[in-house]
């Protein structure tokens, strides 16, 4: 879903809107003691092993507040990296690079704290048919970005917003009435090339999820036995997918029960970050 394509042409105004945060009117300190452009250079420095993501939004910082920062990377995205290497090398006005170092790191870190959580859940599913999938557990403002680290990690992008596909959740069925009539509702609401799914507690709503004709079926927060259960029920008629409470302590007792998917929001909200650092900045000679 997510690409370094639709990062780019989506990102820019909520780079702008992060970087106001930090700078309503001037930066004080960097102001304080460069009165005037000075060129500089400065190193991004990795501080701990892991998986790097989000160089492209980096770079974007610098260069929404001078277009003439220039940045040599030593990694791409999705690669490994280990502690003391360095990533990067940044050129340009020392004001530019004092100003923006906070901002661009706070997008780095997080993004590559997510792609490295999500590469070690993703290690854990090897070998079986299962996938990872994130959810709308995300920072506001900072969904496009999480979801893209997810999918650098390996991971696989669920929904990204409530406009992009139909899921029922226990709410809307009891909006509904049930899980039989909720299902009816939304087939005949939407286009017949979009997927229904609805999400279940017990074997009892998975039946009637399958006979209502749903076409991905989420089992929430059931036990690994109570799964097996229900994948077992709904026999190749619809796909499954299982949430709740889903770590990196527990998502290997999922891949038993022959589940087609596994949700977990712990990618986005619990993921922390990737240590990294923007060190040695001196002048140009």
């Amino acid at each position: 879903m997510l690409n370094p394509v639709t990062l780019a042409v989506n990102a820019d105004e909520l780079i702008k809107l992060a970087l106001k945060e930090d700078i309503t009117s001037e930066d004080v300190s960097t102001n304080a003691v460069m009165g005037e452009r000075v060129e500089g250079r400065v190193q991004l420095i990795c501080k701990q092993d892991g998986i790097i993501c989000g160089l492209p939004v980096f770079e974007r910082v610098f260069k929404i507040l001078d277009a003439s920062t220039q940045i040599g990377f030593c990694v791409n995205d999705g690669d490994k990296v280990a502690k003391g290497q360095l990533l990067a090398e940044v050129k340009g006005d020392i004001r530019v690079l004092l100003s923006g170092e906070r901002t661009a790191l706070n997008y780095l870190q997080r993004m590559s704290g997510i792609a490295t959580y999500t590469s070690q859940l993703v290690k854990l599913l090897e070998g079986s048919k299962t996938k990872l999938l994130d959810t709308r557990k995300t920072t506001p403002n900072m969904r496009i970005f999480e979801k893209y680290a997810v999918k650098v990690g390996g991971g696989v992008n669920h929904r990204y917003n409530l406009s992009d596909g139909i899921l029922l959740k226990d709410n809307h069925i009891g909006a509904a009435g049930s899980v039989k009539k909720a299902v009816q509702l939304a087939k005949s609401y939407s286009p017949f090339v979009r997927k229904v799914e609805v999400e279940v507690e017990n074997l009892e709503m998975c039946r009637e999820a399958v006979e209502a004709g749903a076409d991905i079926i989420m089992l929430d927060n059931m036990s690994p036995e109570e799964m097996a259960k229900a994948v077992k029920l709904i026999d190749g008629r619809a796909l499954t997918e299982c949430s709740g409470n889903i770590t990196k302590e527990n998502i290997q007792s999922i891949i038993s029960t022959g589940v087609d998917f596994v949700s977990s929001g712990a990618l986005t909200h619990s993921a922390p970050i990737l240590d990294l650092s923007l060190k040695n900045l001196s002048p140009c000679r």
